[in-house]
């Protein structure tokens, strides 16, 4: 077994080559692409032990989250052509400037070089993670959970089979074998060798990179997305909308899991979205206690509306305004994605200009906040933080800068 420290020592040696060029990395994502497809049985079998080893122990939420499919790697592949297809952002001049002296500044978008990622339990992860950061001209070091080891173990060699097809050191993608504690502690401390570190996961694995992390982190946001149905709101529009945000795939973060709902609205709408969730068993509700005046349901705690329940349950509050309703989301929100339903374009503009998270809807699902949805291919995670991206990350959000200065002679 590679050790956590060799494996970074050679990603960093990787990362100081030569880059490769556009035409090169293009050629192997579509081989690593097309080794998915060739090697999907083996993923398959590799991530029916994970399924059934977890059978039992996490919710069927959960292990729908881990499963995959011949559909999902199909997919899978179809997000690593839609990055090989994209713009390469590396050496992409973003600004120029030329002195007074004659000096020309270029300010040249280059990669990271090593950009560690630890996630948990979704396999689709590992094939996301790699093509972005081999787009972007950085070396990957993938570290997932113990849970989806032999999925994403899989995946891995698949992927390199890709590269090697076409000449290139498949160290540019790389596996941490161990999945202990110890191996993510190396990862959040290795100076000089993790030149970004981005987490993907629960909210503990999240603060635990943010607090502990002597690396630049990325933090990535648990979703405690909100939904607000305003007094003017389409009340079948609103239905439709959490019905999709909620159940379409509650185990993601950007499914919603709190609806806050206009006094003025409440008699007309609460009973139907009882009916369409709470009677027919499909989500459990969860209302304070102007909820229950109108829908009988599970009371709400303090609790419900700080947690991502990732599962089929929504907390429920009555507010008096938009206003209540943009402070009731200040104070809980992950600054993830929030959604408001209404058709007048005032209150919209209000609530739009004033709630502070990476991606705030009119009359949309917060399911769309996406890097496949937003046009990136696919994403690297999404970003609750505003330093330096926000939302999706990308190819660029991969990339930093530097200023390339060209001159004739000049001295100050």
């Amino acid at each position: 077994m590679i050790t956590t420290c060799d494996l970074l020592k050679n990603a960093k040696k990787i990362s100081l080559n030569a880059p490769l060029s556009t035409e090169d990395k293009n050629g192997a994502l579509k081989a690593m692409a097309s080794s998915l497809i060739e090697n999907c049985e083996e993923i398959l079998a590799a991530n029916d032990l994970d399924v059934i080893k977890a059978d039992g122990t996490v919710s069927e939420v959960m292990i729908d989250r881990l499963k995959l499919n011949k559909d999902r790697i199909e997919a899978m592949a179809k997000g690593i052509l839609e990055v090989a297809n994209l713009p390469d952002p590396v050496g992409k001049v973003l600004s120029a400037t030329e002195h007074n002296n004659g000096l020309v500044i270029q300010k040249t978008s280059i990669p990271f070089g090593v950009v560690a990622i630890i996630y948990e339990s979704r396999p689709n992860v590992t094939s996301d993670a790699a093509a972005l950061a081999f787009k972007s001209g950085n070396v990957c070091v993938l570290r997932g959970g113990k849970e989806a080891y032999n999925s994403a173990y899989a995946i891995v060699k698949a992927l390199k089979k890709g590269l090697n097809k076409c000449n290139i050191n498949e160290d540019y993608i790389n596996l941490v074998e161990d999945t202990t504690r110890n191996s993510a502690n190396e990862l959040m401390t290795a100076k000089g060798f993790v030149d970004l570190l981005i987490p993907r996961g629960g909210k503990g694995l999240i603060s635990a990179c943010t607090q502990n992390a002597t690396v630049p982190c990325i933090e990535t946001g648990t979703g405690i997305c909100h939904i607000y149905v305003d007094k003017d709101a389409d009340v079948d529009m609103a239905l439709k909308i959490i019905d999709n945000a909620k159940t379409s795939r509650p185990s993601v973060c950007n499914a919603a899991e709190v609806c806050l709902v206009h006094k003025n609205i409440a008699d007309k709408f609460l009973p139907k979205l009882y009916k369409n969730f709470y009677e027919s068993k499909r989500v459990e509700l969860r209302g304070d206690a102007n909820v229950l005046k109108y829908i009988d349901v599970t009371e709400a705690t303090d609790a419900d509306f700080d947690t991502e329940f990732l599962d089929y349950i929504m907390a429920v509050k009555v507010v008096d305004s938009v206003e209540d309703a943009v402070e009731h989301i200040s104070k809980h929100s992950t600054h993830h994605s929030e959604s408001i339903i209404t058709n007048c374009e005032k209150t919209a503009d209000y609530f739009t200009s004033r709630v502070d998270s990476a991606a705030v809807y009119v009359n949309a699902s917060t399911r769309f906040t996406d890097g496949g949805e937003f046009g990136l291919g696919c994403e690297m995670g999404i970003s609750t933080q505003k330093l330096h991206a926000r939302g999706p990350m990308g190819l660029s959000e991969l990339n930093t800068y530097k200023y390339i200065i060209k001159g004739n002679g000049q001295t100050r």
